[in-house]
C-alpha cells in the first residue's frame, strides 16, 4: 500500500506517519521545505516538496498512491484570508490534482474539525445531521474545505473526519493549559458550565486508519472523540491530577480574553508571525457546548476509543516532562 500524507510534520500528521510505517505502508509525505521535517525527519519515508496552494506542485505527490490522507492546514494565521486560502482552496487544489493525475486512488481522507460544524446550540451532542454553524474563521475555512471536496466527491472516493479537541504528545494547543495548571492556576473561560469532547491522538490515528480500510458511502462525514463528555473544569482537574498539583480557578471574562486576543493580533501583524490567540479562537473558547456524537463512527467504522482522559493526560504529561517542555 502506497500512501500520501499532507501535514505530516505536524502534531497529528507525525503520529499518523509513524503508525502507517509500522503497518508496512510506503509513505510519501508532502512537505513545503525538506529542511523543516519536524518529528518525521528520521522516518523511513519519501519526501516530496509541494504546497497545497500551488496545484502544479502537487502532480508528482499524488501520482501512484492508493490513499491520500489530507491533514495539512492552517490553525493560526496573521490574516483571516490565509485560513480560507489554505484550508479551503488548498483542499480543492489537492482534490483536483488527485482527479487529474491518479485514476487508481482508493480513498481520499480529509481531516476536518469539529470547528467546521460549530458548537451545539442545544443541550444535545452535535451529530452529522445537524446544521453547520462555525463561529470562527478557522471553523468557517474548514467547512469551506469540506464543501469544495464534497462538490467533487462523485469523482473520487472521499471521506471526511471531524475530530473534536485533540491532545497528546507533541501537541502545543493544550500545552499552554498544562503550563498554567503547573503554576497552580486553572483558567475558567466562561461564566457558565462548559461541556467538551476530547480525543487522545492515538485514538484519532486509530480512527483515521479504520476510515482508510473500511468501505463506506462516498462523501461520508464522521465525528470523532473518546466517547465521553467532560466539563471544562473537570478536564482541568484531570490535567492537574496528572501534573500532581492543586490549582485555583481563575475566571477570565470574555471581554478580557477579547482584549488579549486583539493585542495578540496586533503583535502578529507587526511581526508577521501568527498567534494561536485570536478573537476567532475566543469565540470558540467561550461557547457552552462542544460535545459531539460518535455513534456513526462506532457503527460504520468500528471505532472504539481506548485511551481515557485520565490515562491520556498521564501519557501527555510524561512526554512533556521527558522533552523538557514542563
Amino acid at each position: 500500500m502506497k500512501v500520501l500524507v499532507t501535514g505530516a510534520t505536524g502534531f497529528i500528521g507525525s503520529h499518523l506517519v509513524e503508525a502507517l510505517v509500522q503497518r508496512g505502508a510506503q509513505v510519501r509525505c508532502l512537505v513545503r521545505d525538506k529542511t523543516k521535517l519536524g518529528w518525521v525527519k528520521d522516518s523511513p519515508v519519501e519526501f516530496v516538496v509541494g504546497n497545497c496552494q500551488e496545484k502544479n506542485s502537487l502532480k508528482h505527490a499524488v501520482q501512484d498512491v492508493d490513499q491520500v490522507f489530507h491533514l495539512a492546514g492552517a490553525i493560526m494565521a496573521v490574516k483571516e484570508k490565509t485560513f480560507f486560502d489554505v484550508n479551503g482552496l488548498g483542499t480543492e487544489n489537492l482534490v483536483q490534482a488527485c482527479i487529474e493525475n491518479n485514476s487508481r486512488l482508493k480513498k481520499f481522507i480529509y481531516l476536518s474539525s469539529q470547528a467546521a460544524a460549530g458548537p451545539c446550540q442545544s443541550g444535545e451532542k452535535k451529530n452529522e445531521s445537524h446544521p453547520c454553524e462555525p463561529v470562527s474563521p478557522y471553523g468557517k475555512s474548514k467547512l469551506l474545505g469540506e464543501k469544495l471536496a464534497l462538490a467533487r466527491s462523485h469523482e473520487l472516493p472521499l471521506l471526511i473526519l471531524r475530530p473534536c479537541a485533540v491532545y497528546g504528545p507533541r501537541d502545543k494547543g493544550f500545552y499552554t493549559l498544562f503550563k498554567w495548571i503547573k503554576k497552580h492556576i486553572k483558567p475558567c473561560l466562561s461564566d457558565h458550565d462548559q461541556h467538551i469532547s476530547m480525543c487522545y491522538v492515538d485514538d484519532l490515528v486509530q480512527a483515521i486508519l479504520l476510515a482508510a480500510e473500511t468501505r463506506t458511502e462516498n462523501g461520508g462525514i464522521f465525528f470523532l472523540s473518546d466517547g465521553h463528555d467532560y466539563l471544562m473544569e473537570e478536564m482541568s482537574d484531570i490535567f492537574a491530577q496528572a501534573l500532581e498539583v492543586s490549582a485555583l480557578k481563575l475566571y477570565l471574562p470574555k471581554q478580557m480574553l477579547s482584549g488579549m486576543a486583539f493585542m495578540a493580533e496586533c503583535f502578529s501583524r507587526a511581526t508577521g508571525k501568527p498567534s494561536i490567540m485570536s478573537r476567532g479562537k475566543v469565540e470558540e473558547m467561550v461557547c457552552k457546548n462542544w460535545l459531539c456524537d460518535i455513534t456513526k463512527a462506532r457503527t460504520l467504522l468500528g471505532f472504539e476509543p481506548r485511551i481515557s482522559l485520565v490515562r491520556g493526560a498521564e501519557l501527555t504529561v510524561a512526554w512533556y516532562k521527558k522533552e523538557n517542555w514542563l
